[in-house]
């Protein structure tokens, strides 16, 4: 049940957080994020370690999408803080990323290479949608979709591996699947 939440509650933040920017309401995707990442933490076993890799993940997804904005390569019609900087409802979204780690995307842990891959593909596609949907536009497409590739392929394994190390959702350490089971 909890996987089927974590699957259906980030597909809510998600499609909130791009359609708001879109619309002009970049407010609207965080305010849905917060809720959802709220009962993310009342669902985990160790919600401290959760907020941690939630935490990190936010500030890696900063970091990403600064570098993008500040190259060129892409914008956002709304929602920035600072000039040349990722605005925060992408911020706010990879937050929401993070409550996938350990449970929809758990399949993934210890597998790097498919994490790669699948950051590899996954995220330009995720962006290319978002473009579609109007909440990101590519001002150099294919320098963006080649650096968002490749961020993207490095940062999964990456993030992967720090959601091992912060479960907050397993019952004990070695146990992959957690509540998700239960």
């Amino acid at each position: 049940m909890f996987l089927l939440f974590n699957f259906a509650a980030f597909q809510v933040g998600w499609f909130s957080a791009v359609i708001g920017a879109a619309r002009g309401m970049p407010w609207a995707g965080p305010a849905v994020i917060a809720i959802i990442v709220f009962a993310h933490l009342l669902m985990a076993r160790r919600p401290m370690q959760e907020l941690t890799l939630i935490g990190i993940c936010g500030l890696f997804g900063a970091i990403l999408d600064s570098a993008l904005v500040a190259a060129g390569w892409v914008s956002y019609p709304s929602g920035y803080l600072v000039t040349n900087a990722a605005p925060y409802w992408i911020v706010a979204m990879w937050m929401l990323f993070g409550t996938t780690l350990n449970v929809s995307m758990n399949w993934l842990k210890g597998r790097p290479l498919l994490a790669f891959g699948f950051g590899l593909t996954g995220g330009p596609l995720a962006y290319y949608t978002g473009n579609k949907l109007g909440g990101i536009v590519f001002d150099d497409l294919y320098a963006a979709i080649i650096a968002l590739g490749l961020g993207w392929g490095i940062m999964m394994p990456i993030l992967l591996a720090l959601a091992e190390r912060y479960d907050g959702i397993s019952e004990s350490p070695g146990d992959r699947y957690g509540r998700i089971l239960d």
